[in-house]
């Protein structure tokens, strides 16, 4: 009973450190580094050798989180191998994998077996030892970070034949790293168990990979059926998560088993199982969307504790005497990948340019590295401990260094299309896409409020059509929609864009916009609600016709006052969003700025993010400020916050 009491304290404890992990990992990913070092920081704080508010005792009785998450983590990487998506760019994708695994591997464990002569507590291990910790690391160091490549490829959008090849490759060798070390625990388990590595090995290892292969089989299909029944997501995710718990489970049992009635251990890899299991689901199924919004949604949750145990597992008095040895094995795989990526890029014929640069978009490692560093350290306790330190340092190397690189190659190969970066001159600038009825409303309105409007068309019989003295409005003609056609109206000087054009048409414009003149203020007239979630990945704000009417009748009802300020049918008062250009506002409370006294400060909106504004709220330079008040104080409160 107290030991039950006791794993229950453990569990307790862990949860609220793992809660002030996630705040952590906020402040680092604040200071652009990886949510992860946040999590390993937290971890390294409060483990045993600083607050020691997990001590060593409960690291062993929290196994079961490591387990839990390293069956998500191979859930994970199953999921992202996606046939389909692969078969555009097979050759340079299977060149450029096959190269970098050899590379690595080779490479990587011949470099561990060297330096094993420096590594404290390992010089004195017999051949066979060494001969096991390296092939185990030179397997874990072939790991990349399929989420920490998606997540960057997300934040630049980037895409092109590079990008491709370079997602593809970190997919397909996060899911071979599983069954290459698979392979290669159970040749290091013969060399420590003094196992005749021969035909008897050879099928003995050929039943474990057979085994593994059945079990995930028969996992995919529990999967499929817990996903047909009908329980809410976290019922599912809950019983997803134990599934992969129970091969685990499985796994020790059967070892166990077979130490006592057979010859030879029979080890069955739960990681493989579970990576063949996903990969069943998301190929050869009517549930691969769920089953990834449910990993997607107990994605963080896992990630914070599996990685703030792992920083509480670190032996840092082991660290404190291997770091030269990590920092070797870095700048070494580093050479390997470069070796690999270019080799590979040869062999397959991609360009020179991008070949001897494509290492550096292989560099970050994550979940899959960590998970199997962890699990040396269970499977071998001999030289588990040292060893999953000396990786994981290595490992936390990769994470800080890759995701810089990334970017830069990226933007060198020409393939990124972030946000341009906005120009503010003073002056409220718009230019109109369209001059239908609804263009030339728009126009009129936005001139009354002082913007500045100009009209852009594609066809010169709308201009032609006008008549001499019909408007006093800048009509331009652009005949096709490109950058230097843009550049000739001078777009770059837009503060706002309204498009009223065709979805493709008025989706090409704002992505232009986007890339080169970071417009934020863009504004479609949609025509097709299939397009919507196209323009919202670009910031676009848009406007359907058909729920536009439904839409503001329902906020007459709510709340009139609202609608009526916002259609500007209050003659006396009018709202607008103003930015904070002025230097000497920047850190300004709202309370101590001296404004008209018929104007209120309605929200602040810092970084795409709106904050609750009150008294206390500092200005910063950059925030955009929705302010109501009559036209004339609001002409005053710009020249106060934009000058």
């Amino acid at each position: 009973m107290d030991n039950y009491f006791s794993v229950l304290m453990f569990i307790t404890g862990f949860a609220i450190v793992s809660l002030a992990s996630k705040q952590v990992g906020l402040y680092f990913e604040w200071a652009n580094l990886p949510l992860i070092s946040g999590f390993l920081f937290t971890g390294i704080l409060v483990g045993p050798f600083v607050l020691k508010l997990i001590p060593t005792e409960a690291i062993g009785k929290l196994n079961f989180v490591d387990e839990v998450s390293l069956s998500f983590i191979a859930f994970a990487a199953g999921s992202e191998l996606r046939l389909k998506e692969i078969r555009s760019r097979l050759k340079s994708i299977t060149c450029v994998t096959t190269c970098m695994i050899i590379s690595t591997f080779t490479i990587g464990g011949a470099t561990f077996y060297y330096l094993i002569n420096f590594i404290p507590f390992l010089a004195t291990m017999p051949t066979s030892s060494r001969i096991a910790a390296s092939i185990l690391a030179g397997a874990i160091l072939v790991a990349r970070s399929p989420s920490s490549a998606i997540a960057i490829v997300n934040e630049m959008r980037a895409k092109g034949p590079f990008t491709q090849t370079v997602l593809s490759v970190t997919v397909i060798m996060d899911v071979a790293v599983i069954v290459l070390f698979a392979i290669n625990s159970e040749i290091a388990n013969a060399l420590l168990t003094s196992i005749n590595i021969k035909i008897d090995f050879a099928a003995l290892l050929f039943v474990e990979l057979l085994l593994s292969l059945i079990l995930g089989w028969l996992l995919g299909k529990f999967i499929k059926l817990t996903l047909s029944c009908r329980l809410n997501s976290e019922v599912k995710a809950g019983i997803i998560l134990l599934s992969g718990y129970g091969a685990f489970i499985l796994s020790t049992g059967l070892r166990n088993v077979s130490q006592e009635h057979l010859s030879n251990e029979l080890l069955i890899e739960p990681l493989l199982i579970c990576m063949i299991g996903s990969f069943i689901v998301t190929n050869w199924s009517q549930y691969r969307d769920e089953f990834l919004k449910i990993l997607h949604d107990i994605g963080p949750a896992v990630y914070i504790a599996f990685f703030t145990l792992t920083g509480a597992s670190l032996a840092l008095d082991i660290l404190a005497r291997t770091w030269p040895i990590a920092l070797a094995l870095f700048f070494v795989r580093l050479f390997a990948i470069f070796i690999g990526s270019m080799s590979g890029g040869k062999i397959a014929g991609d360009p020179i340019r991008n070949n001897v640069v494509s290492w550096m978009a292989y560099v970050t490692q994550a979940g899959v590295g960590l998970g199997l560093a962890k699990k040396v350290a269970v499977e071998f306790p001999d030289f588990g401990n040292v060893f999953a330190t000396t990786i994981i340092s290595v490992i936390v190397l990769n994470q800080i260094i890759g995701p810089p690189l990334f970017k830069w190659v990226i933007n060198f190969v020409k393939e990124a299309h972030q946000r341009g970066k906005a120009e503010f001159e003073g002056l409220r600038n718009v230019i109109i896409f369209g001059v239908d009825d609804q263009a030339f409303a728009v126009a009129r309105q936005l001139e009354v409020h002082g913007w500045k409007v100009k009209l852009a068309c594609m066809e010169n019989r709308y201009i032609t059509g006008m008549g001499a003295g019909q408007t006093d409005m800048q009509i331009c003609r652009i005949p096709q929609i490109d950058l230097d056609e843009l550049k000739r109206i001078d777009a770059a000087h837009a503060d706002a864009i309204v498009v009223m054009l065709t979805d493709e048409k008025s989706y090409q414009i704002c992505e232009i916009f986007y890339e080169n003149y970071g417009t934020e203020n863009m504004v479609v007239r949609l025509n097709n609600l299939a397009n919507l979630e196209r323009f919202h990945r670009l910031g676009v704000m848009t406007v359907d016709p058909g729920t536009a009417t439904i839409s503001l009748i329902e906020q007459f009802v709510r709340s009139p006052s609202a609608a009526s300020l916002l259609l500007d049918m209050e003659s006396e008062k009018h709202m607008v969003d103003l930015e904070v250009h002025n230097p000497h506002v920047h850190g300004l409370a709202l309370r101590d700025l001296h404004l008209p006294f018929d104007t209120l400060i309605l929200s602040v909106n810092r970084n795409g993010h709106a904050i609750v504004s009150h008294g206390y709220t500092r200005l910063e330079v950059g925030d955009k400020v929705t302010i109501v008040g009559s036209q004339e104080s609001l002409e005053a409160v710009n020249l106060k916050l934009g000058i």
